[in-house]
């Protein structure tokens, strides 16, 4: 099984296939810059790769794809903790993008576009990890995902399926290059499709309407400001597919979108672990706040805090689980949180909790851990009365959480950023009106922002700290 399938047949190759940050390279040239990489990191134990929005990354990461090594991609802002214990627990031998002392054990390894060699290794094995992957560690040190190279050409043939992705698209993002979102689907995507890459650097509305491509990659923050700049969301009307994902597009922002470009969103989700799982379809309906059907060979089922199936009656709340060929190894050196994210029957619990339509349309609620509310006897996800917020037209951006309550267990508590004037106690009624009455927030508090991550995902814990 050849992972990246077009760079290596040379077929169809042209001198600006791949634009990174205003670079042009072909794949040939890319090729060759990887196959000198890869000459020099064969046999290394793991490769770890500074991951800077530029062409000497992608040769780095191409070049331990070639030669078989697990490639570890590091965030270039990661403090020196993180970076630390990336590079320590993941036994990498050698880094790319490396500025400042090593420690010891660890070597540089320069990437040099000049440098070209002809690699001609036999494929590795498609159980061979690809990639050691590191989460968030939202609750310890960040733990390293191993992704298998079957696990990523199965996930990339079946979103290629699932959006007509082909080798006559040109695919733009200016995602960073350290996570599935930017890096496996952004670079990778395009690398075994066939299709051409331009990244913009930055992901900003200027550099998205320049680029003249067919099909988008963006977060939810790319999107809301591409939206919010008129022209340059009408610069996209000649694009075939814009693709949100990492977090739920907020309900505006998608009709708004729709409406200036002529393309209603395509929303998928996945996670580090099971790349990605769920999406709607460049051929089917686009419902805003739905994230649609499994890809190609994936299973998902809903199950209960009790271990039994939630009916999919598109109103029960339940732990996303899921099944199939897109899933990790498992986590390097961590057999007990192995454990702890497996059924018995070999399910992943994502710990994502969601909502299953009759017709099989998903809808994620958000993350078990802050997104199901427990008050008064009733399960609540955050995500619909952050939906019904978002509807208030003095509403910009709306988070919301359970707050420790004596009486109710949790109480809900919204956070929202007006745009305009407006009250808690309006918002509170506005809710009330459009859900139950038990899912209205008991307390508005009114910010300038929501604090998010780099990929745009409202930092909710730090919402309940504050």
């Amino acid at each position: 099984m050849n992972l990246l399938t077009a760079l290596q047949d040379g077929q169809g190759d042209a001198a600006d296939a791949l634009r990174i940050d205003g670079l042009a390279l072909s794949r040939e040239r890319l090729l060759g810059a990887a196959g000198a990489v890869a000459a020099r990191v064969g046999g290394a134990r793991a490769f770890a790769v500074v991951a800077t929005p530029t062409a000497q990354t992608v040769a780095a990461v191409v070049g331990g794809l070639l030669a078989g090594v697990p490639v570890v991609p590091v965030p270039p802002d990661a403090g020196p903790v993180e970076r630390a214990h990336i590079l320590r627990d993941s036994g990498a031998e050698l880094l790319a993008g490396a500025d400042g002392e090593l420690p010891p054990g660890l070597a540089a390894l320069p990437v040099d576009l000049a440098e070209q060699h002809d690699f001609a290794d036999a494929e590795p094995a498609p159980e061979r990890p690809a990639f050691v992957l590191y989460t968030s560690g939202t609750t310890g040190p960040p733990k390293g995902a191993l992704l298998s190279r079957r696990a990523v050409a199965a996930d990339l043939d079946a979103l290629a399926a699932a959006w007509g992705w082909t080798a006559e698209d040109t695919l733009v993002h200016g995602l960073p290059l350290f996570h599935v979102h930017g890096l496996v689907l952004g670079v990778l995507g395009a690398l075994r499709t066939g299709g051409k890459l331009v990244h913009t650097g930055r992901p900003t509305p200027a550099g998205y309407a320049a680029a003249a491509g067919s099909l988008y990659f963006g977060v939810p923050t790319v999107w809301s400001r591409v939206a919010a700049d008129e022209p340059a969301a009408r610069a996209l009307a000649g694009a075939r597919l814009l693709v949100s994902g990492s977090a739920p597009l907020p309900v505006p922002v998608f009709e708004r979108l729709a409406a200036l470009t002529g393309h209603p969103p395509i929303e998928r989700y996945g996670m580090t672990e099971t790349l990605i799982t769920v999406s709607t379809r460049f051929d089917g309906e686009r419902r805003p706040g739905s994230v649609g059907l499994p890809v190609a060979g994936v299973a998902t089922r809903l199950v209960g805090e009790d271990g039994e199936p939630v009916p999919a009656d598109g109103e029960s709340v339940g732990e996303l689980q899921v099944s199939g060929p897109t899933l990790f190894d498992g986590y390097l050196n961590r057999p007990d949180a192995d454990a702890e994210v497996r059924t018995a029957d070999g399910w992943f619990r994502t710990g994502d909790v969601a909502v299953l339509g009759p017709d099989g349309f998903h809808r994620i609620v958000g993350r078990a851990s802050v997104d199901l509310i427990k008050s008064g006897g009733f399960k609540i996800g955050a995500g619909e009365v952050e939906a019904a917020l978002r509807d208030h037209p003095a509403v910009a951006d709306a988070a919301v959480v359970g707050a420790p309550d004596a009486d109710l267990g949790q109480a809900v508590v919204a956070f929202v950023v007006p745009d305009g004037a407006v009250t808690g106690d309006q918002l509170t009624a506005f809710v009330a009106e459009r859900l139950s009455v038990h899912k209205r927030p008991r307390r508005v508090v009114l910010v300038d922002e929501l604090p998010r991550n780099a990929m745009g995902k409202v930092l909710k814990k730090r919402l309940l700290e504050g």
